[in-house]
């Protein structure tokens, strides 16, 4: 697929067939992950894949936007310890949010190329979630990923382009 036409026809899918992601698609998103800027080459990501249905409902209970029964999930989450090691206190909030949300794009989009659905969810309650995938304390997670096969393809939402840009200051 054109990156053009998947960066232009991935939607955010809410809505899942019951099948079933394969192992090796899940690890191929991860993979696409690991590809994507990173601060200071930090690679400071790790990622935690679930598939079961007792920790996919788990899950749910902890991160109300995690909707649409999606067969599997990958949680982005950021070793702030390696961070803080190698860039300093101040850039730990900024590198985890920044590199996590480089890595989700880069899984959504290969995700969208191999006939998969996600959706991105940022609303879910920390502490909880360290404890349900018994994460050491340095390791937080950011991001959550549904992923599944979509029940349908949503129409893409109008976009706004012109007034969107300028060319060298801002002028309206």
């Amino acid at each position: 697929m054109d990156i053009h036409q998947a960066i232009r026809t991935r939607r955010s899918i809410r809505r899942y067939t019951d099948r079933p992601v394969s192992r090796e698609d899940l690890l191929r998103l991860v993979e696409a992950g690991c590809w994507a800027p990173t601060a200071s080459n930090l690679q400071a990501w790790r990622f935690v894949i679930l598939t079961r249905p007792d920790r996919l409902r788990a899950l749910r209970v902890l991160a109300p936007g995690f909707i649409g029964r999606a067969p599997a999930a990958i949680v982005i989450c950021q070793d702030v310890g390696h961070i803080e090691q190698r860039a300093g206190a101040a850039a730990v909030d900024f590198c985890a949010k920044m590199d996590s949300a480089c890595a989700a794009q880069n899984i959504m989009l290969e995700a969208h190329g191999l006939g998969l659905g996600t959706c991105a969810v940022g609303s879910f309650e920390v502490g909880g979630l360290q404890d349900l995938l018994d994460l050491p304390e340095h390791v937080v997670p950011v991001l959550l990923i549904a992923v599944g096969y979509p029940k349908a393809q949503p129409a893409p939402p109008e976009r706004h382009i012109e007034g969107s840009y300028y060319f060298e200051d801002y002028h309206e």
